[in-house]
Order: structure tokens, then sequence, then C-alpha cells
């Protein structure tokens, strides 16, 4: 979901890092510990994004199993402290390496990954209504979610504009440039706007939930035609200039991101609508989860088999294959927002058909999840990573 390095090659400019070529994956130095800090970028936030999926997408699921809310409740835990300890250690190296952190402001591909953050408060502020309850209180988790989901919408909107600004008007970049990061500022108030109906559920009806419902159905039309565009121009990259670098291939997937998550968002915002918004109003938005959330279940289903045949292929091809790089995590919160959105479509609908994916595709986000962070774990110990 997220790398420096995992950009196509044209896709670098002369401000860019020289590390941020996907023909440095295989042969990046192991980095001295006084040094490890400066590897740290946004794009290290995904891994709070991926970890807080499994968990959230637990709480969605539209068929239970004995103990999985109690490992959900662990999972969740520990994606809080790794938000707390990400956060931390970033905050460190703006103070220690000012330099190598306004770096990655002028990298045409690590600037996309500032929508991370934002993401990554969002889904622990989430977590915390959907699993925190029980284990902090009705209250504390309220006041958690809320904090998180106001600095993390307020962030969202902040980067949705501030990074395509700088693309805009600083940034060189090439014809065959559009990789799954352009998606990463842009999804951020999607995001916003499938877990604010959460805290909406829990308001008085009045202004305030009124408001609240119709800044979620802003932010949801915001992201929606950002990303859209974004994807438009992703199609048209890999149409004109193949799909590049094998590095740069588990990109392909954040698309899948903004996808699942309107659909998840499309219910969440259908459920809250009725009791939110005044007739006739409320009551058509309630169809909102079905009318739109089917046919975009679709479109992603299309990307989804387009990115998993061009995921075998680039495994297959060269002696390199698919090499390990922080893009894997692409892997992780994508796949976690199909399972929200079906799992809402499962709900809306009844379907038994798409209860049964929902659960199909949480077994395959469980099992992505295992890898990918047992890698990251492995990359971090020999600090390889941080070195990228």
């Amino acid at each position: 979901m997220t790398l420096l390095q995992a950009q196509p090659q044209a896709t670098a400019s002369p401000t860019a890092s020289p590390t941020a070529s996907p023909t440095a994956v295989s042969a990046a130095p192991v980095v001295a510990p006084s040094r490890a800090l400066v590897g740290l970028g946004p794009n290290w936030f995904a891994t709070v994004m991926g970890t807080g999926i499994v968990a959230n997408a637990a709480a969605t699921l539209p068929v239970g199993f004995p103990g999985l809310l109690p490992v959900a409740r662990g999972i969740w835990v520990l994606d809080c402290l790794l938000l707390v300890g990400l956060t931390s250690t970033l905050l460190v190296s703006w103070r220690r390496h000012p330099g190598s952190c306004r770096h990655h402001l002028d990298d045409p591909a690590m600037a996309h990954f500032y929508g991370a953050p934002a993401m990554a408060l969002l889904t622990v502020g989430a977590g915390a209504l959907l699993l925190g309850e029980s284990l902090i209180g009705s209250v504390a988790a309220l006041l958690l979610a809320g904090a998180l989901w106001s600095a993390g919408t307020v962030l969202g909107v902040v980067t949705a504009v501030a990074v395509p600004y700088r693309a805009f008007t600083s940034h060189r970049v090439a014809a065959d440039s559009a990789f799954g990061g352009w998606l990463m500022p842009v999804a951020a108030p999607m995001v916003s706007a499938a877990t604010g109906p959460l805290l909406i559920a829990r308001l008085p009806v009045g202004d305030l939930r009124l408001n609240l419902q119709l800044l979620c159905l802003m932010l949801f039309g915001l992201s929606l035609v950002a990303s859209m565009m974004v994807i438009t121009l992703l199609w048209s990259r890999l149409m004109h200039h193949q799909v590049g670098a094998a590095a740069a291939v588990p990109t392909l997937w954040i698309a899948l991101g903004p996808l699942g998550q309107s659909i998840t968002a499309s219910h969440t915002l259908a459920v809250t609508a009725p009791t939110s918004l005044p007739a006739p109003y409320g009551a058509a938005t309630a169809t909102l989860d079905v009318l739109f959330g089917v046919p975009m279940w679709g479109f992603a289903m299309l990307w989804l088999a387009l990115a998993v045949s061009l995921t075998v292929r680039a495994a297959r091809s060269g002696p390199g294959g698919l090499p390990f790089t922080l893009g894997w995590w692409s892997f992780t919160f994508p796949v976690g927002t199909l399972v929200t959105g079906t799992s809402g479509l499962a709900a809306a609908t009844g379907a038994t058909s798409l209860a049964a994916v929902a659960v199909l595709g949480y077994a395959v986000l469980v099992a992505a999840w295992i890898v990918v962070a047992a890698r990251t774990a492995s990359g971090l110990r020999d600090r390889s990573l941080l070195a990228r």
C-alpha cells in the first residue's frame, strides 16, 4: 500500500531520493542504528492501517465465530500501541533529521503517502467503538473515537488538498508516472465518511447529528470523484505504458481501498440517514448502500481480478520475482475495505452469497496480514527496510 521505492522508475524527479528506484530494492544496505530514523516516512503508517482493518473487519462480519472478537480486541490494542510508537518515532525523526523528513514532501512518490497517517488515526478510532468499549468503557471509547476521527479527518482533508497542490506546482512527473500511491491523499476523506456514522449513531437527533451526516456525505463525494479521476489516470498509464517494475505492482492494489471504502461508506451512511436527514432525503439516502454499493462492488471485483493477475505475472517473471517492500501492505488494508463493504452489502440485502464472500475475504485478509507483518518484522530486525 505504501512504499517509497515502489513507484515506476519514471516517477523519480531530480529532487527525489536515489533510493526511490525499484532497482534498489534487492541491494539496500543495512543502516547503522544512529541513522535508522531517517528511513521512517509516512508510508510506515500503512502498518497501522493494515493491522487495524484486520481487527475492525472482524467486528463487521455477517457471521460470528467463537473467539474471533477477543482476538480482534487484542489486535486493536496492538494497533493502538503501533500507532503511538510510530507517531512518537516520526516526531523524533522530524526533530533529529528535519532535512531528510522534509525531503519526503519533495519526493513525487513519497509525498502522496502523507495520506497514510490520517487513515491510521481513523482506523484506530473506528476500532475504539467497534471493539474497545468492553476494554476501556463506553465513555472513554467514545472520547477516543471522537478525538481520532476529528484529527484524522482534518489531517486527511488538508492532505487531500496540499499533496495534489504540491504535485501540480512543484513535482516533476513524467507521462508514465501514475501509480497507486496517488490515491493515498484523496482516499483519506472516504475513510472519514465510512467511519463517521459510528459517531453519528451515538448523537441525539438534532443539528449536530444532521451536520455530521452532511459532512460525511460531502467527504464521500470529495473522495469518490477524486479517486475515480486518479484510477482513470492509473488505467491510462497501464494501457499506454504497461505494468512497469515488479516492485511497483503491489501499489495497484491501493485502488481497491477507495473502492471498498466507498461501498462501506454507502452502507454506514445509509444506516444513519433516516434518523439524521429530513424527509424525504433520509429515506432516499437509505437506499445508497444497495443502489450505489452493489454496482461499485462489481467494478471492485474487476479491479481485484486485474490486480491478482498482474501480481501473479510479476511474481513469476524474472529471477527476482516480486521483491518484498513495504508495498506489500497494499495486500491488507484495501482487501479489508472490500471485506467491510461486502459485509455491509450482506447486511443490507440479506444475501448469503455476499456473506460467504465476506468470510472468505476475511480469511484471505488474515493470511496476507500474517505474511506481510512477519516479513516486515524481519526487515526491521536486520534494518534492511529502514535503509530504503
